[in-house]
């Protein structure tokens, strides 16, 4: 439990000093880098301080310009983890639900973080559709290709949703693999274990190069699958 009540007790603090530095100086000159350089500093430091090292290969394949990142889920750590070892400002598809949330929900909103509600069909469009408008201001979007975390660390199936936008947009898709964090906190678990997380990113896959959104979203797995281990991509435990 120490390393939990070190990463929850540094977030606490850390989030208050970042969010009163940031904050103001986002809404003055209308640049949100800031809240995400801090944030993305804040996340990083906390699960170095935790234990947690995180292992990051194939950065370089990453391309100029806005894409979107998909990537597995396999913990509540994935996050802090794999957001701040992107090499570029992004915006994050988010649940609806963490906008509320004091603080975080006010510097998701300020970096143009994109609240999605799954359950919902007309507001998981509704989020699509900004989704793009930020894409096409020049941000890149992470996306977890999953929509959950996997109970069990193993690949599930992803939604249409984020395949349908890398669609509309044209820009590239670079899947990325994420691993070990789902030992270090467990779904369901408040529980922190110190340990390594790999962040793996893919080369870009282009949407136009491929016959429709299945065949993309096929390419995609197939990426993302090549940077997990084996047991990973074994059938859900039943």
């Amino acid at each position: 439990m120490i390393a939990a009540i070190v990463l929850v007790t540094f977030y606490a603090v850390a989030a208050l000093v970042a969010a009163a530095i940031s904050f103001p100086w986002a809404l003055i000159t209308g640049n949100a880098d800031i809240i995400y350089r801090m944030g993305s500093w804040v996340a990083f430091t906390g699960t170095r301080l935790a234990g947690i090292r995180t292992i990051v290969r194939g950065r370089e394949l990453v391309p100029a310009g806005s894409c979107i990142y998909m990537c597995n889920h396999v913990s509540n750590l994935d996050p802090c983890v794999v957001v701040p070892s992107q090499p570029k400002r992004v915006s994050v598809l988010v649940k609806k639900s963490l906008m509320s949330v004091p603080v975080l929900g006010t510097a998701l909103k300020l970096a143009e973080c994109v609240p999605i509600d799954r359950d919902q069909r007309e507001s998981a469009i509704a989020s699509l559709r900004e989704a793009r408008r930020v894409l096409d201001a020049g941000l890149s979007i992470f996306i977890f290709a999953e929509g959950t975390r996997s109970r069990d660390g193993r690949l599930q199936p992803f939604k249409k949703g984020p395949f349908y936008l890398a669609y509309e947009a044209g820009v590239p898709v670079v899947p990325i693999s994420v691993s070990g964090t789902e030992t270090m906190m467990r779904k369901g678990s408040a529980r922190v274990f110190p340990g390594a997380a790999h962040v793996t990113f893919h080369a870009p896959l282009a949407p136009a190069d491929f016959a429709d959104r299945e065949a993309l979203m096929a390419a995609v797995r197939i990426s993302i699958a090549s940077g997990l281990p084996a047991w990973m991509l074994e059938p859900q435990a039943s």
